[in-house]
């Protein structure tokens, strides 16, 4: 898989905090009726590796990842679940090196120009940018990024609509995280149709964004 390429491509990518693991395949399904043919589980809860199998099982056509990987262990959990990527709030040498034996993309969370440093000294130059709002917004990251023109970024923290395609515009960012199509209490509730409507404007306002620029 060419994840940066397929990044791109949706240019949003739904973090997604599952609070059942039964909501799994609904949600994925919700998803991709909205155009958004993937899902970021984050392991905040005790369902995400079963919600991962559950999502690479029955709806093979979304890429499914793993988010909030704090451990080689988590790492290995997700892959063996069916973890297509895997996302890290911040950078932890120990679980990259094991993505890059593995073989599978990931993004690991950077907030500093050190932070952007040390991963491109370690060959890894697609990053998230986390928290994105709360540290700065998209002035910080035009700032921080500047130095380091090799650099992409997927910032999340704090995007929604309103904001999203100011992201979008900054000629480092290749797409965006973000919950507010996919909240925790809207998945508990079964609003899959209401998922799938904010999907949808979701994705109409990143493909009128403008496009991810090398």
């Amino acid at each position: 898989m060419d994840f940066e390429r397929m990044l791109s491509e949706i240019r949003v990518v739904p973090v997604v905090e599952i609070p059942s693991a039964a909501d799994a395949v609904p949600l994925a399904r919700a998803l991709a009726r909205g155009g958004l043919p993937c899902a970021e589980i984050t392991f905040r809860t005790e369902w995400a590796a079963e919600a991962i199998a559950a999502i690479a099982a029955e709806v093979p056509e979304v890429t499914v990842g793993a988010g909030t990987v704090l451990s080689v262990d988590q790492a290995e959990r997700a892959l063996a679940a069916g973890a297509r990527f895997l996302v890290a709030p911040g950078f932890d040498p120990a679980v990259v090196d094991f993505a890059a034996a593995a073989g599978v993309p990931m993004l690991p969370g950077v907030c500093t120009a050190t932070e952007i440093a040390l991963a491109l000294a370690r060959g890894v130059s697609l990053l998230k940018f986390f928290p994105a709002e709360a540290a700065g917004g998209v002035a910080y990251l035009k700032a921080v990024a500047a130095p380091y023109r090799q650099a992409r970024f997927v910032p999340t923290g704090g995007i929604g609509l309103a904001n999203l395609s100011d992201y979008l515009a900054v000629k480092q960012v290749v797409a965006c995280g973000g919950s507010w199509m996919v909240k925790r209490d809207m998945i508990a509730a079964g609003e899959f149709d209401k998922i799938t409507e904010m999907t949808a404007a979701a994705v109409a306002q990143a493909t009128a964004a403008a496009p991810a620029r090398a």
